[in-house]
Parts: C-alpha cells; sequence; structure tokens
C-alpha cells in the first residue's frame, strides 16, 4: 500500500498485488469465523480495516454479533461448529454509559464480540462508522467505506483508497456512511482524546475463569457495581 498523489487534503492510495492477497486471506479468515454463526440463525459482521481493505499485517480480524444472544450457544458454536478454541474470555464496559460486551478471544488478534446488554443506537452506529460487512459482502468481495482509528475517512476505489481527514467534516462523512452526526462527533471526541493522551482505560474489564459464563459474570457485577445495575435497569428500556 502506497500513496501515490495528494489533492489538497486528499491522500490516493494504490494497492500492490502483495496488498491484494493480504486482503484477500484476510477475508477468508474472516468468513470462516462468520459462517458457523450465519448457520445458527445470527447476522454477524466484520468491521474495521477488514471491512475498508486497507489491511495490513498487524490487521485485527473483529466478527461482531450485533444483538444480545446466549453466551453459551454462542460459545459451542465457535468451538464445536467453527473448531476455534478460545484461549480468553472478556467482559469489559468501555463507559459507565455503554453496553457491557463479551469478548472471546481464538487467537493473535482475532476475537468474537457481542453485547450482554441491550447497544443504543449510536453504539450499534460505531461499527457502521468503522466500516462493516456481512457475509454476503465478504463473499461479494465488497469494500465499503469507513473510518480508521487515525481519524481518516477511507473510501475504496477500484485502484486501492482515497483517504481524507474528518475533523471538520462531520457532516458530510455522516451522509456517507449513512449514521447520526451525533455518533461521528462522539467518535471524533473518543480517538483525538485518545490521540492526544496515548490509550484510554475502560471502566470495567473482567477475565472470565473457565468455570464462569458471562451471564453469571454479568449478574455478580449487577449485584456489585451500581453502575452496571444501573445500566441494566436502563437498556430494558432502549
Amino acid at each position: 500500500m502506497r500513496p501515490i498523489s495528494q489533492n489538497g487534503c486528499d491522500i490516493s492510495v494504490f494497492y500492490d498485488s502483495s496488498h491484494w492477497e493480504l486482503l484477500s486471506s484476510m477475508r477468508s479468515e474472516a468468513l470462516s469465523m462468520m459462517r458457523p454463526l450465519c448457520r445458527a440463525g445470527l447476522d454477524p459482521i466484520v468491521y474495521g480495516s477488514v471491512a475498508r481493505g486497507d489491511v495490513n499485517h498487524n490487521s485485527d480480524i473483529d466478527i461482531f454479533v450485533p444483538v444480545v444472544f446466549s453466551s453459551f450457544l454462542l460459545e459451542r458454536t465457535i468451538e464445536d461448529d467453527g473448531g476455534f478454541k478460545p484461549f480468553q474470555r472478556v467482559l469489559i464496559q468501555a463507559t459507565p454509559s455503554y453496553a457491557l460486551k463479551g469478548y472471546i478471544y481464538v487467537g493473535e488478534r482475532r476475537s468474537f464480540s457481542f453485547p450482554l446488554t441491550a447497544l443504543h443506537v449510536h453504539e450499534r452506529q460505531f461499527y457502521s462508522f468503522g466500516g462493516e460487512l456481512s457475509v454476503d459482502g465478504c463473499e461479494k468481495e465488497q469494500r465499503v467505506p469507513g473510518v480508521n482509528k487515525s481519524l481518516k475517512l477511507i473510501e475504496p476505489v477500484e485502484h486501492g483508497h482515497i483517504e481524507s481527514p474528518v475533523k471538520g467534516r462531520e457532516e458530510e462523512v455522516a451522509a456517507l456512511l449513512k449514521i447520526d452526526v451525533r455518533t461521528v462527533r462522539n467518535r471524533v471526541r473518543a480517538l483525538s482524546r485518545r490521540s492526544e493522551i496515548g490509550r484510554t482505560g475502560v471502566f470495567l474489564k473482567r477475565e472470565l475463569s473457565p468455570d464462569e459464563t458471562f451471564e453469571l459474570v454479568l449478574k455478580k457485577l449487577r449485584d456489585s457495581v451500581p453502575a452496571v445495575r444501573r445500566k441494566i435497569r436502563g437498556s430494558k428500556g432502549i
């Protein structure tokens, strides 16, 4: 992947053959992770650079199930049908107002995640902000626009992509991605802060032991953490 030309603030990036091969390989791996979930009646997405196309060798393959679902059935599908062996399971809540989510790590930079409480509309749109693809989109070799962690809008084109800044263009970016402009502004604030002060922490992070389920840990947190209890109560009205 190499920048070829600049037009104002826009940069045109051309993909060489090795980039296309890497993208194809990562897409194949993403499909192998998503298809078992589809057979279980779920609609998983892959999001981020794998969906946009601007991958590199350090890119994550993140599969997200956008609905609250039994973690037991999800883990059984991942292991028994998919053949993936989890090596770490973590419950995370980014801030007290965000949904609690489960993360199942099955390899280096390879994970499945899912909400344990209802997602607010803006939380769901975070994935569209970064770029997301369904199984069907991956199979059709589609690439979608989205914003990377450096707050650059990535717009796929035949030769690679065009990247341009997001700051100051929030309404334009929201229209392109078909999401609420408030979602764009929220992400711009969060990622700008992260850039200024370094990687920010999360409100709550709890690794599960082998004999614990996500629902059991969620119940324990509900009983011991007032903010979690309020979030669970509030999510029922979303």
